[in-house]
């Protein structure tokens, strides 16, 4: 959002408590809190955000607390956007799926429903948050020496089960990973977690701690690069090690497209003598999103008459409209969308319209990094860099010998001779190309020449060579340095003596 407000007007966020503080600390650090304003919401909370619509805030329960789900009111119908959601009877914190009020918008009517389908695939219901508890109360009691506990920092009732756990063993919880950090810094803040201060201990004092009494809660359940526990597991993290002894506990599964850098995490933390705990067999993770009985729940409360399944791998949302099918909604009233698909609702049909750009953006510390650039760096990493200087005089001499620099080339030509080779080529343009870029000056003054035009020439000329005898495609970058318009000489004939300045001067 830190980055969509630099590109555009979005004048009102309105969100659940934790969300938006949150969000406020990714607005300030941003330098943007001052383009929009930020509103809470609570359950049942109604929001009218224009004229013809207005949005209410329906009380769902996932693994990341306070979340909701959205009726949009239109002047067509209701329009529900389940977000991502679980059907939990015992939730950690005791709040209960509002499933009432999704039974009142089906008994009224419900003009199309959006549902979260990432687990379409999967069988029965998906279990309590709760049902953890138990395993996660097994593993720490048996742990013998130093525990370390990864998960994701947005789950936040997981991370309540744990502070409550290490604190009924008598283990002190150090916290790596600054989002793990913030996370718990925000939920004690607004009472989502209940612990002491007590409990915690900075990460520099654990050395002090008696090993049995350790429990360090850390980020990296997915083997991110950068994340705490890939590092540690890297050996590159400053302050921690693995060490002989030590339990490391996995308490999330891999999601799509992370499984082999979380199997190399495990790995490298197995090698430097961890016991690792991990795996669907444990029963120290259950899943923030329904199964196919908590889908099929959904359904029968809301009573749509269109449908739209999202938030899912394609093969999940087409296995949700078939379970929608199934249930009696009809092929024609439903669509399975791409990210970037414009979809049109009427009161009569639901159809795909068109499309917008959409993608993934990569965003560094300069802000969104456009497709363009990101094949430069590419190429970059790839090939490498070839950069290449010359000067000419007037007379489209050369001054000095060109100026050649690789950088990530891989070649097994001799250094010198490439030179060579890339010195005559640029000559060789000079001097039989040369002339169709030059033009008399009938004012008498220097010759007009088409600088553009001729680097052009020279540098596709090059290119053509690099790549034929490097055998690889390097980016190219050829700078040509051109005379200086104010010492020309008076005439094309007479050429007043000029002081040579290098190309590598003229580079820098």
């Amino acid at each position: 959002i830190a980055y969509h407000l630099k590109q555009f007007d979005i004048p009102h966020i309105y969100g659940p408590r934790l969300a938006m503080s949150l969000l406020r600390d990714k607005l300030a650090e941003a330098g943007v809190s001052d383009r929009t304003k930020i509103h809470t919401v609570a359950p049942r909370d109604m929001v009218r955000i224009s004229p013809a619509f207005l949005v209410e805030y329906i009380r769902n329960t996932h693994s990341m607390a306070d979340s909701f789900s959205v009726a949009l009111h239109t002047p067509l119908g209701v329009v529900i956007h389940t977000g991502d959601f679980k059907i939990d009877h015992t939730p950690v914190d005791g709040e209960h799926f509002d499933l009432q009020k999704l039974a009142e918008h089906g008994e009224k009517g419900v003009l199309c429903l959006l549902s979260d389908s990432t687990n379409a695939e999967v069988p029965g219901y998906t279990a309590s948050e709760e049902s953890v508890r138990p395993n996660l109360d097994r593993v720490i009691a048996q742990a013998p020496k130093r525990l370390f506990i990864t998960t994701f920092a947005s789950s936040v009732h997981r991370v309540n089960i744990i502070l409550s756990l290490a604190q009924k063993h008598n283990r002190k919880v150090v916290i790596v990973g600054r989002s793990m950090l913030n996370v718990i810094a925000h939920a004690r803040e607004l009472g989502y977690i209940k612990c002491p201060d007590s409990l915690f201990v900075p990460l520099k004092q654990m050395p002090s701690i008696p090993d049995e009494q350790v429990l360090v809660l850390t980020t990296g359940s997915q083997g991110e690069e950068l994340a705490a526990l890939t590092r540690i597991s890297k050996g590159e993290h400053r302050q921690v090690r693995i060490k002989a002894g030590d339990t490391v506990v996995f308490s999330a599964n891999p999601i799509p497209g992370n499984t082999l850098a979380v199997v190399d995490t495990i790995d490298r933390l197995i090698m430097m003598g961890a016991h690792v705990i991990y795996g669907r067999n444990q029963g120290i993770h259950v899943s923030g999103h329904g199964s196919r009985e908590d889908h099929k729940l959904m359904l029968n409360l809301t009573r749509p008459k269109f449908f739209m399944p999202v938030h899912g791998q394609y093969r999940m949302l087409v296995e949700h409209a078939k379970m929608a099918q199934s249930m009696g909604i009809p092929a024609e009233n439903m669509v399975i969308i791409n990210n970037g698909d414009i979809v049109e609702l009427t009161e009569e049909r639901i159809r795909i319209a068109g499309q917008v750009p959409s993608g993934i953006k990569l965003v560094d510390g300069s802000g969104i990094v456009h497709d363009h650039v990101i094949k430069e760096r590419q190429q970059l990493a790839e090939d490498g860099v070839v950069t290449i200087a010359a000067a000419v005089d007037w007379q489209l001499n050369l001054l000095a010998r060109p100026e050649l620099h690789l950088r990530g080339v891989a070649s097994t030509l001799d250094p010198e001779m490439f030179r060579q080779m890339v010195n005559r080529a640029v000559a060789r343009v000079l001097s039989e190309r040369g002339s169709e870029f030059t033009g008399n000056n009938n004012n008498g003054g220097p010759p007009e020449v088409d600088w553009t035009g001729l680097k052009t020439e020279i540098e596709g000329s090059v290119i053509r060579l690099i790549r034929r005898e490097l055998n690889c495609r390097p980016s190219v970058v050829f700078l040509l340095q051109t005379p200086d318009v104010n010492a020309a000489p008076a005439t094309h004939s007479s050429s007043p003596r000029r002081r040579r300045r290098s190309t590598a001067s003229a580079v820098s």
